[in-house]
């Protein structure tokens, strides 16, 4: 048995919900036997396997009718899982996927404008109708030097619908299609729990538009719902993030009866009958004004807007005072009610939640991932020239394309039998902010030797303690610049900054490569060994939603470059460098493993060939010639075919291909045979259809710190582990302990190929010089991996880690040396060091 614990918010009764556990090798063999938590079953399936084939990780979903009390336990027992006669059942035909879920009936269409036609409780009551993506594109263009401006609004198309994931608990479909001609495809997944009143949805939405002329105004998930009775019955409740504020579509209160008790009873939720005591009440409340559409505009992050109006025609006229929501709005009548959210919904602004027609015969419900009250979204490119070398911008080409990035948003629908309390609202708005997960604890994660190399947390020397304070100090540090710096909207939450600007107080926003950071020098994978070694809810919501924006906005997803993302610019997409580093596997994949997330597992597919991109685009063309041959082109061993290799080494993992372990093993046998190994290059010529690595020459270029400061440590000892490869692991060694030596060393050693010049940054190899002292029992070289990390002289950073208070247009807390290059790869080095040494 293992203990399993929540991150932070804990579950409530009918909740569904997905979770990952990894397991050691050769422990698990099958998914066939029963998985239970407590006395609650799982669905349960695998999602990466060991070399011996056995189980790696495993997925799985539960569907609480009640919620025990935590920690849990979760156990497998040796006997098959039986089919449930109350399960989830799904039925087909040539136009519609229907399920059913024990509670409600969702009616999904194949294919067409109505993504799902209608939900119905088991009765056959409609409760919702036409769910559908809505968009508006705003075309600008000059003609007889006139500006023309044109707004066409547009109405999703499904083209393919398929079951993706088919559960007695817990079953996917995955609907593709497009939006505004094509210009905006999509994928919508519909997650769906047994006896679970929620609707999870989760939309991708990809953007093939003309950022020169062409604006998206609006995008948004619509649906219609019926809403029954008298106005003065029917409510619109807002969480907010201290309560709920309620209001209905016609006011019980009036000049005669200003005050009265059904008002007050209104306001507070409750339901009011006509009858002789409420009549004369009533009566002229009748003559007051019919508020048929309510909407909470999110400008900025914790900046919103509430309005109503009567009708279309009038004015909106804001409501005072509410100016902030968690991101739920409530909707009901006498006798049913819906909730409906967007996860991120302050951060990820502009957004809306909006009801229209709440006294007509249909009424019109939106999540507005896109506020069509917020300015058009403005993809194009903060400059039309490039600024290389005097604001680090990689290449003079302009390749500052958004055509083929991405954005993908949480959204719920709740169906309510039952009239609710605030409390619940509240509740509602935290799980849907905050979705319950289940997680091991550090202990485990370690145990098991799938999430990577890196140590428990120890503090059995005043060193230790001091080093365990600082990772602990530069998280807290990013949490709260997160906050202060505003790093948050539709395209930028989730991300953080580069580089400070200590004369202006600010980090270089809007200075070409030293703005958004873009995964460079993979934080990711910091940010995760801190979650792993601490089980930290903070660290988790962090660099989820770091996983989210990056494997979504900084990569492209189809086009030129597919499978490549952009380096780090002041635009997402702005830098001409297009690597593949920035989308490579393993800054995504644990997002996948601990959370079963379909999309993520998209993301992983669609990296196993991101290298036949640069057959197009040679990402040396700064320093040699495009080969006269076909298929190959120039690749580094780090950080391109580092790259490839934890890419690959998802696809292997995930679903057993050897075609890509093979890919692994034909580079990592050609380098093994070079006379410096994996020291040899760094440049190679690469055959994108055979993996081959072809040999150059060693020290053709001087960025062997590029080597090994984007993951490559990280993946290659993996790789070197679940190869069982004593070569690989040598080579490892070999790179830290020549990193680690004197200029003179360094020539002598490679008779002088290379030299102190070639080896840039040695504070990003002092996790591989750890490595080597360990490998070589080498004291000396551990002395040396310390100081790289220790002193100021070596490692370039000022610690202990202070953060000043400064007072500038405002109170400001600042670390002016600061720069999230060397921040990620000292924390990530410094926890090598204290697995290895």
């Amino acid at each position: 048995m293992m203990k399993l614990n929540w991150l932070d918010t804990k579950a409530i009764k009918d909740t569904g919900l997905t979770f990952g556990i990894p397991w050691e090798k050769g422990k698990l063999k099958s998914t066939d036997q029963l998985f239970k938590i407590n006395d609650i079953e799982l669905q349960t399936w695998p999602t990466a396997y060991w070399p011996d084939k056995s189980i790696k990780w495993t997925g799985h979903a539960a569907a609480f009718d009640h919620v025990p009390e935590a920690p849990f336990e979760l156990s497998v027992e040796n006997q098959k899982v039986e089919a449930e006669e109350n399960g989830i059942q799904i039925n087909q035909s040539d136009t519609h996927i229907i399920i059913n879920n024990n509670k409600y009936v969702y009616e999904i269409n194949k294919s067409g404008s109505q993504i799902i036609e209608a939900v119905k409780d088991i009765e056959g009551n409609h409760l919702i109708e036409n769910l559908r993506l809505v968009a508006s594109i705003k075309k600008v263009e000059e003609k007889d030097g006139v500006t023309i401006s044109k707004e066409s609004h547009y109405t999703s198309l499904s083209n393919k619908v398929t079951v993706e994931l088919e559960g007695n608990k817990y079953t996917v479909i995955k609907i593709e299609g497009e939006l505004a001609d094509g210009r905006l495809p999509f994928t919508i997944r519909l997650k769906i729990f047994k006896d679970s009143n929620e609707l999870k949805i989760i939309s991708t939405q990809f953007y093939d538009v003309n950022e020169a002329e062409e604006f998206v105004t609006s995008l948004g998930l619509s649906f219609d719902a019926s809403f029954k009775g008298s106005p003065y019955n029917k409510h619109v409740k807002l969480v907010t993030e201290e309560g709920v504020y309620n209001e209905a579509s016609l006011l019980l209160t009036s000049r005669r009866h200003r005050f009265n008790d059904y008002y007050k009873k209104q306001i507070a939720g409750e339901m009011v009958e006509r009858n002789e005591a409420t009549q004369a009440v009533i009566e002229e409340a009748e003559g007051n004004a019919i508020w048929n559409d309510f909407k909470f505009n999110q400008i900025a992050d914790g900046v919103g807007q509430y309005s109503k109006r009567t009708k279309e025609g009038q004015s909106w006229l804001p409501i005072p005072t509410v100016t902030q929501s968690n991101g739920l709005m409530h909707v009901c009548d006498k006798d049913y009610g819906l909730s409906f959210g967007l996860r991120d919904f302050s951060e990820k602004h502009p957004s809306q939640l909006s009801v229209l027609g709440l006294d007509e015969e249909q009424s019109s419900l939106t999540i507005w991932f896109w506020s069509p009250d917020g300015e058009a979204m403005d993809l194009r490119h903060y400059d039309n020239e490039t600024h290389m070398d005097s604001a680090y911008e990689g290449f003079p080409e302009m390749r500052a394309t958004p055509t083929g990035i991405a954005n993908t948003s949480e959204a719920v629908i709740q169906f309510h039998n039952e009239r609710q309390t605030d409390e619940q609202l509240v509740q509602s708005a935290v799980l849907l902010q905050q979705p319950p997960l289940l997680i091991a604890s550090p202990e485990y994660y370690n145990q098991t030797e799938a999430t990577g190399e890196w140590a428990l947390v120890n503090e059995e020397s005043e060193q230790k303690i001091f080093i365990e304070k600082q990772l602990d100090l530069f998280v807290e540090f990013y949490l709260n610049e997160i906050n202060q710096r505003q790093w948050t909207g539709y395209w930028n939450f989730g991300d953080v900054m580069h580089t400070y600007d200590h004369v202006r107080s600010q980090w270089f926003y809007d200075q070409g490569g030293y703005a958004w950071q873009n995964t460079e020098l993979v934080p990711n994978i910091w940010l995760w060994y801190s979650f792993f070694r601490k089980s930290d809810a903070k660290v988790f919501r962090f660099i989820e939603a770091m996983t989210r924006h990056n494997s979504e906005v900084d990569r492209y997803h189809f086009g030129e470059y597919k499978g490549l993302g952009t380096r780090h610019n002041v635009s997402h997409w702005g830098c001409g460098c297009k690597e593949a580093r920035i989308s490579m596997a393993g800054l995504f994949k644990y997002y996948y493993y601990l959370t079963a997330d379909e999309r993520t597992k998209d993301l992983l597919d669609d990296t196993k060939d991101a290298d036949k991109a640069l057959n197009h685009l040679n990402p040396l063309r700064e320093y040699f010639d495009q080969p006269e041959k076909e298929n190959v082109t120039h690749v580094r061993t780090g950080p391109d075919w580092s790259a490839f290799v934890s890419n690959w080494l998802s696809q292997w993992e995930r679903n057993q291909d050897e075609t890509y372990l093979n890919k692994i093993k034909t580079g990592l046998n050609q380098l093994k045979k070079l006379p410096y190994r994996l020291l040899s290059g760094p440049a190679f010529e690469y055959n994108t259809e055979t993996s081959d690595l072809i040999y150059m020459g060693t020290g053709n270029t001087n960025g062997y710190h590029m080597i090994i400061c984007f993951g490559a440590p990280q993946v290659w000892i993996e790789t070197a582990n679940l190869l069982e490869d004593d070569v690989f692991k040598e080579m490892l060694a070999e790179f830290g302990k020549v990193y680690a030596m004197s200029n003179e060393e360094k020539e002598e050693y490679s008779k002088g190929q290379f030299n102190d010049k070639h080896f840039a940054w040695p504070m990003f190899a002092s996790g591989l010089m750890a490595y080597a002292a360990n490998y070589y029992q080498d004291e000396e070289l551990a002395q040396i991996a310390w100081d790289h990390l220790l002193k100021e002289e070596l490692s370039g950073m000022q610690l202990p880690l202070e953060v000043n208070t400064i007072e500038r247009w405002q109170t400001i807390n600042e670390v002016p040396w600061i720069t999230t290059n060397t921040v990620s790869q000292w924390c990530l080095n410094a926890m090598m060091a204290l697995k290895y040494i």
